[in-house]
């Protein structure tokens, strides 16, 4: 009799188990790791996001940068960090990117790593430094056009979607582009404002505080329409590469096995986040269109974009380190 109801008791606690982490949670600091340096916009997103969780939940969250490999050294801390709901993550537009570019990622993208949200996406921005001759994109190709390889331009490494979306660029207009990879939006930001590199491409949320003040010059929006954030900047599609569109995008991950009402409790404190007009106005002041996607919208926008990239890096013959 005695073990019957130690074992029904024993049921009970069970299934109540993953229900007590959410409501305890969180009862000490959470790490959200940065898959990008500081300076650029995951950092951003990440430290924006910490600030506001800590005010709502009475917790450090507490941000650690863990940049490299286009943003996979961090992915993999994070696939490898206790599920136990103290380690989420800030990943970019390049996780969806490096299980075609990266051979023998440590890690399996879709099956250790848990989605949360889907925070939102972004035009990219094609920009130069004031003393750069061009006046537009339509220059920047007739340059390319008139002598191969002559015109540089900067990305965030290789394989970020910045650099895919300028091959993919030169395969319809026919032009070839020499790539400069950099490791992370705020290296190479400092190396635009400084003139190091004739063109860069980022997020209008990485570029457009400099393009704001004067120290680089927007020349197009890769988003199909364009942009509130860069008023009058003509997108890529209308100077001379008709269809093209690309889109950066930000989600916030964790460890698979994370117990389901942690990554819940975790996705509704990220959307009270949202809601909050202070972070709200920080995000889409600087060119973010906010989605706010649950964990399912996060995993089919994911599986479509490993699909739709992994084509454009077996067409151009892109290697981690090129």
């Amino acid at each position: 009799m005695n073990q019957t109801l130690a074992a029904g008791l024993a049921a009970c606690l069970l299934s109540l188990s993953p229900i007590a982490p959410a409501q305890d949670w969180p009862a000490k600091p959470v790490k959200i790791i940065s898959v990008f340096p500081p300076g650029g916009s995951v950092d951003q997103v990440a430290r924006i996001f910490a600030a506001q969780l800590q005010t709502q939940l009475g917790q450090p969250f507490i941000v650690e940068n863990k940049g490299g490999a286009s943003g996979s050294i961090g992915a993999a801390a994070i696939a490898q960090a206790p599920p136990d709901g103290y380690t989420f993550g800030v990943v970019f537009d390049t996780h969806g990117v490096n299980p075609s570019l990266i051979p023998g990622l440590p890690f399996d993208t879709l099956k250790d790593l848990a989605p949360v949200m889907l925070v939102g996406t972004s035009a990219m921005a094609v920009v130069a430094h004031p003393a750069q001759p061009f006046k537009d994109f339509r220059d920047v190709l007739a340059a390319a056009k008139a002598k191969p390889g002559s015109v540089a331009y900067g990305s965030i490494g290789t394989g970020s979607l910045g650099h895919l979306a300028l091959a993919q660029i030169g395969n319809q207009a026919k032009v070839e582009f020499t790539h400069v990879p950099y490791k992370g939006g705020g290296p190479l930001m400092i190396d635009a404002v400084g003139g190091q590199v004739p063109l860069a491409v980022g997020t209008v949320f990485l570029v457009n505080p400099h393009v704001k003040a004067g120290k680089l010059k927007a020349l197009a929006v890769t988003s199909m329409n364009a942009t509130p954030q860069m008023p009058g900047v003509a997108t890529v599609a209308e100077q001379g590469v008709p269809g093209f569109s690309a889109l950066a995008w930000w989600g916030v991950i964790a460890p698979a096995g994370t117990p389901a009402p942690i990554v819940k409790r975790m996705y509704d404190e990220l959307t009270k986040a949202l809601k909050t007009p202070a972070v709200a106005e920080k995000l889409t002041a600087q060119g973010m269109d906010i989605v706010g996607g649950g964990p399912a919208d996060l995993d089919k926008f994911l599986r479509a974009e490993i699909e739709r990239w992994a084509k454009v890096v077996r067409d151009n013959k892109i290697k981690a380190g090129d």
